[in-house]
């Protein structure tokens, strides 16, 4: 982002660097080349003006790519969806906008939610990682307080690439994914909670110290971080395994010796 998933173009004084110095934001340019996906813009702190100004420069730059923009406010997804029209895809409930098309979708993610009151951090994830090329379906309120709600969509769980579970409260929902299929798993704290919850610490204690293996966590509320890890995973497990650039095996070493 621009400081944030950090910015740059080289329309502006560092030609030849990768880099766009806006004035106010530097733009890595090189940054799909390096990772496979271009920088991302964090929305909060910016002025709209400046996320029009960066967002016009990643276009610029990437112009087979969407530019996303996360925690944008409501009138910065206003001015993004005026100046674009058509081909800004808006959602206000992840708080995000995408300007360019959408790739074509490669590998699944599905993103859980424990309660309805996670949806903004799972709409987040979800948004994200269609935005990063993967397909995503979403599984809502399936919380552990009602597991034999996660139960009837186990087959769903195990038939995607990559799992996004998004929970507050006591955070216990990825570990009870985590014990009924073997999928790679993302987890997820809210600050979702009452007093004890300590704004999404529980919940990212519990997680950290989840007995299911398999587990990763990421930051509180940051949807975003899981749903470019799980478009990431889903993204390499569509590509035949054959066709997966690897490191060439070493040669076997040979030992010199006189006679066996």
């Amino acid at each position: 982002m621009a400081n944030d998933h950090d910015c740059g173009t080289d329309e502006s004084g560092d030609a030849g660097t990768g880099i766009a110095d806006l004035g106010f934001a530097r733009l890595d340019l090189d940054r799909e080349a390096r990772t496979g996906d271009p920088e991302v813009v964090f929305g909060a702190g910016k002025s709209v003006s400046q996320v029009l100004e960066i967002v016009a420069a990643l276009r610029a730059a990437h112009p087979d790519r969407p530019a996303l923009v996360t925690r944008a406010p409501a009138p910065m997804r206003a001015a993004l969806e005026a100046a674009y029209g058509a081909a800004a895809t808006v959602d206000g409930q992840a708080r995000a906008v995408a300007v360019g098309a959408l790739p074509e979708p490669a590998g699944v993610v599905c993103v859980l939610s424990a309660g309805t009151s996670d949806g903004p951090v799972a709409a987040e994830a979800a948004f994200t990682a269609r935005v990063l090329g993967a397909r995503v379906e979403r599984v809502s309120d399936v919380g552990v307080a009602g597991v034999h709600r996660l139960l009837a969509v186990r087959d769903l769980l195990d038939a995607a690439d990559c799992l996004v579970v998004v929970a507050g409260m006591d955070g216990a929902l990825p570990s009870v994914v985590g014990g009924l299929v073997g999928v790679p798993l993302v987890a997820v704290p809210t600050s979702v909670g009452y007093g004890a919850s300590f704004g999404g610490v529980a919940a990212l204690l519990t997680m950290l110290n989840s007995c299911a293996p398999g587990v990763v966590v990421s930051n509180i509320d940051n949807g975003f971080g899981a749903g470019m890890f799980a478009a990431r995973v889903a993204r390499r497990a569509a590509v035949p395994r054959a066709a997966v650039p690897r490191a060439a095996a070493p040669q076997a070493a040979t030992r010199k010796g006189s006679g066996s």
